[in-house]
């Protein structure tokens, strides 16, 4: 009984990689499918730019002592509150493409001992990536646009509350991201081995 007990725990260490090992394999995916990529990180891209181009103009607008109505601030909330579920949903759809594109890949992963919270791990690493840089790039696009907008005042905008806020912004898509990602990474990791292995794309 003893011996039939240490079995299960052995493998389980065999096939349980550490968070390293996982990273460099999303990273490694990510470089093969750049194209698929860059489409899934633009949808978070596109997003964070909105809202970061938001923050900006407000800066810049109590820079020049413009008062900001209430209207107004409703109004863009509601605009990037749509901008940001049409990211996630991108995002997601992005990502259950993927998990369709990869049956054979993790179907090879799942027979040769995956367990599922690793494939879980790697498809929440992949978006986690993939919109820390979206996120980051979108940041910047939509505060040097805005500030473009505003050369006069740079003098006057609070830039440590526009840098936290900046900072925000890619927090804020990189958390979205990994939302977006756990219903197509919990498809990949229920998905029988055998099936995968059949499945013809």
């Amino acid at each position: 009984m003893a011996s039939m007990s240490a079995g299960p725990a052995k493998i389980e260490r065999q096939i349980s990689l550490p968070p390293e090992q996982a990273f460099k394999i999303a990273l490694r995916n990510i470089t093969i499918r750049l194209g698929r990529a860059a489409i899934t990180g633009a949808g978070t891209m596109l997003g964070i730019a909105f809202l970061m181009s938001v923050f900006t103009s407000t800066a810049i607008q109590m820079a020049k002592g413009i008062e900001i109505l209430p209207e107004q601030q409703q109004k863009n909330t509601w605009l990037v509150v749509m901008s940001l579920l049409v990211s996630v949903v991108g995002i997601t759809n992005a990502m259950l493409m993927s998990v369709t594109e990869r049956y054979k890949e993790i179907g090879t992963l799942k027979c040769l001992g995956a367990l599922d919270n690793f494939v879980v791990k790697l498809f929440l690493i992949e978006s986690a990536l993939l919109g820390f840089f979206g996120s980051l790039i979108g940041s910047l696009i939509g505060m040097v646009f805005m500030l473009l907008t505003g050369m006069g005042v740079l003098g006057s905008i609070d830039w440590v509350g526009l840098l936290m806020r900046f900072g925000a912004c890619i927090l804020l898509g990189t958390l979205l991201s990994i939302l977006a990602a756990i219903p197509p990474a919990m498809r990949a990791a229920k998905m029988p081995p055998v099936e995968a292995m059949r499945a013809e794309i």
